[in-house]
Formats: structure tokens, C-alpha cells, sequence
């Protein structure tokens, strides 16, 4: 049960996993921010989310800029109220086999995922430890464990999770926790176009994955906001520098 209403801001919130757990966190009771590279993609789940009673505002800006994200946490601040809840979200795709991978498809998936996560962790925690309360959820994967092609998409999700650790036992004094979150096969625009990669229907593409999966099925965005949806909750206080496999079965 919401015993008090926070701001939160969840990054690559304009679809997907991101949109999901932003439209989760605004039924718990929190204000929410829906940051995403295009401010224009992120306003109809602002629109989802005020329809429903919440709030929101859509917030553009490239996770990856340190000006940027600066000014677009000034923003939710100003707008929304301190953020003492983050998820970090944003993320992109650049696969190819290790022979075929360009230097810049090495450094964008790493220049989102990682230097991403590190400039919004590191804007939005002096709210969070001034509030001496706060909650981080960073977005890993099953990936971190390695993945034919996805070399880079594979040490970015890796590296989160060091991060991840690294956070809780940092900022663990100041009343936040910090942990992770490892999807597994998710249906999601991005699940999609690795099956177009590789040249499968998407049907095909799920089917092939739920017969690997324990319990019978791919997963799907509102599973994982119901993940970030206790470890954000007040309740979640004593868990942190975890990662939790949301995978349909044990990973790892």
C-alpha cells in the first residue's frame, strides 16, 4: 500500500518495458516523468497516465548527454517535485557477430546503456540522499550472461550489473537501494526487430523462445513493471544490490 506519493522517472519510457512500468508507477500514486530521446513519442503515455487520474509530463533528452540530462532532472524537479525514484530504462541495439561489429556500434550501445545510466544515477541521487530516501532500478538482461551476436548489448547489460552493486553499497547509508532487473525474452518492438535480424516471423520467433521457458510463454512488458513495482515500493527497503532474473525460470 502507498503510504507516500514520489516523483519518478523512468527513462526510454516512450514504448515498451519503459512505457509499461512508467504507466505502473503512476497507479502506485507516484508523479511520473516519461524521458525518452523524443519528447513528441513520449506524450500519448503521458496522456495514458493522466487519463487514468495520474501525472505525468514528457521530458526529451539523450541519456547520454551530460548537459542534457542535467537540465532534464532539473526539469522533473521543478515540474514534478524532487525524484527520489529512477528507473533506468533507455536502452538500444546495435548486433552483429564480433567480426561484423563496428567501433560505433560498440560505443552507442555502451554510450546509452552504461554512460546513460551513470549521468542520470549520478543527477538524480543528490535528490535521493538530501530526501534520505530513494530507489534505483536499472535495467540488465539475460544478455549479461552472453549472447551470440550482441557482444556489446551482452558487457553493457553485464556491466549495469556491477554498477547496480556498486550503487547499493554507495549509497546504502542514505536510506536508497539500488538493484536490477534481468529480463529474459520480453515481446517488445526491440524483440521484434532481432527476429526480423535474423530472419524469423515474430510468431515464429515467440514460439521458438516459449518452448526454451519454463513456464510455457515469452514475457511481457507488464511483467516486468510489476518487478519495478515492488522494488520501488516502500516495503522494498531491506533488497538491494540484487538482481532479479525475470526470465520465466532460473538464469544465471
Amino acid at each position: 500500500m502507498l503510504t507516500t506519493t514520489r516523483t519518478a522517472i523512468v527513462t526510454g519510457a516512450a514504448r515498451g518495458i519503459g512505457a509499461a512500468v512508467a504507466v505502473r508507477l503512476a497507479g502506485d500514486g507516484h508523479a511520473v516523468a516519461i524521458v525518452d530521446l523524443d519528447e513528441t513519442a513520449c506524450k500519448p503515455i503521458v496522456e495514458t497516465i493522466e487519463r487514468a487520474g495520474g501525472t505525468a509530463i514528457a521530458v526529451g533528452v539523450d541519456v547520454s548527454d551530460e548537459t542534457g540530462v542535467q537540465s532534464a532532472v532539473e526539469k522533473v524537479a521543478d515540474e514534478l517535485g524532487q525524484p527520489t525514484i529512477l528507473v533506468n530504462n533507455a536502452g538500444v541495439l546495435r548486433d552483429n557477430l564480433l567480426y561484423k561489429m563496428t567501433t560505433d556500434d560498440w560505443d552507442v550501445v555502451l554510450s546509452v546503456h552504461l554512460r546513460g545510466s551513470f549521468l542520470m544515477t549520478r543527477a538524480v541521487q543528490a535528490y535521493m540522499t538530501t530526501a534520505r530516501w530513494g530507489r534505483i532500478v536499472n535495467l540488465s538482461s539475460t544478455s549479461a550472461l552472453g549472447n551470440r551476436g550482441q557482444a556489446n548489448y551482452a558487457a553493457a547489460k553485464a556491466g549495469l550489473q556491477g554498477f547496480t552493486k556498486t550503487l547499493a553499497l554507495e549509497l546504502g547509508k542514505f536510506g536508497v537501494t539500488a538493484n536490477a532487473i534481468a529480463p529474459g525474452f520480453i515481446e517488445t518492438e526491440m524483440t521484434a526487430a532481432t527476429a526480423a535480424r535474423i530472419g524469423m516471423s515474430f510468431d515464429e520467433f515467440k514460439s521458438a523462445a516459449a518452448a526454451e521457458i519454463p513456464v510455457g510463454r515469452t514475457g511481457t512488458p507488464d511483467d516486468i513493471a510489476h518487478a519495478v513495482s515492488f522494488l520501488t515500493s516502500e516495503g522494498a527497503g531491506f533488497v538491494s544490490g540484487q538482481v532479479l532474473y525475470v526470465a520465466g525460470g532460473p538464469r544465471g
